[in-house]
């Protein structure tokens, strides 16, 4: 083709097709984790508990009564979060695909931030268990004020559609909504660490400094976009990042788990 025929439009056709493209074999490479981990692993559990009000009839007084209501199987439970992902790529890439052009030319993919609400609200209740976060009630919060993050993306890129400069009020809001879960996981790890004989395993050493760094890259890579840092001038390299990030991110915990607790003995 004569490169004075190429025109603009050509060029991001060009690049959306390869959207398309990386989408899916990100989708495969999900896929594939997530099938091992339900394949492979072992049958290794973390339990939670409800904490209700009893009342002590001796004393006379109102007391927590820890009462168990599930194991969770930590090998499903991590290859629910790779499979989400592979979900979200598999429609980006296939029947959600125009819409993904649409939003993209934008400045948006509400998707990504739909399948982050969920994969990566998993990922910290799955932290905070091996941290010894076993309450109902502490889980069920740590997951939404995560989700919550997420969807403050979503506003983030939505808002600043309508205006001249970046408005950063979801950004900031997100922020701190996304950090709480983090303080009380700190909580958690610090008091176990101090407890004497029940200190967390080696492998969860690792686990909490690496992906609390993973989930703040997120964070540095909306920032690169919206000041337009060199690549980040073109959207469509963050979005490409976004990708890489969360299949980086999912890959190490779930590997660090398994190699910590569920692979076979």
């Amino acid at each position: 083709m004569n490169p004075e025929t190429v025109t603009p439009e050509a060029v991001m056709e060009k690049k959306f097709k390869g959207l398309r493209r990386f989408n899916l074999i990100m989708g495969f490479l999900h896929l594939i984790q997530g099938v091992f981990m339900i394949l492979v692993s072992n049958d290794t559990t973390y339990p939670i508990f409800t904490n209700y009000l009893n009342f002590d009839i001796a004393t006379r007084s109102l007391s927590p009564n820890p009462q168990l209501l599930l194991d969770l199987r930590f090998g499903p439970a991590v290859a629910a979060f790779l499979l989400i992902s592979a979900v979200a790529h598999f429609y980006l890439a296939t029947i959600g695909y125009k819409p993904y052009v649409e939003k993209l030319k934008k400045g948006m993919n509400p998707i990504r931030f739909y399948e982050y609400a969920f994969s990566s609200s998993l990922m910290i209740v799955l932290i905070g268990m091996l941290t010894g976060l076993w309450d109902l009630g502490a889980i069920i919060l740590i997951f939404f004020l995560n989700a919550t993050m997420n969807l403050f993306g979503i506003m983030m890129e939505y808002h600043n559609q309508y205006t001249q400069k970046t408005d950063w009020t979801a950004f900031i809001y997100g922020s701190i909504a996304g950090f709480v879960p983090w303080v009380v996981i700190m909580l958690y790890f610090v008091g176990a660490v101090n407890s004497g004989d029940a200190k967390p395993p080696a492998f969860v050493y690792a686990i909490i400094p690496t992906l609390f760094v993973f989930f703040n890259i997120f964070a540095i890579n909306m920032v690169l976009q919206y000041k337009k840092v060199g690549p980040w001038k073109d959207y469509l390299f963050g979005e490409r990042f976004y990708i890489v990030l969360s299949l980086a991110a999912k890959t190490v915990l779930a590997w660090l788990i398994f190699a910590g607790t569920l692979a076979p003995v």
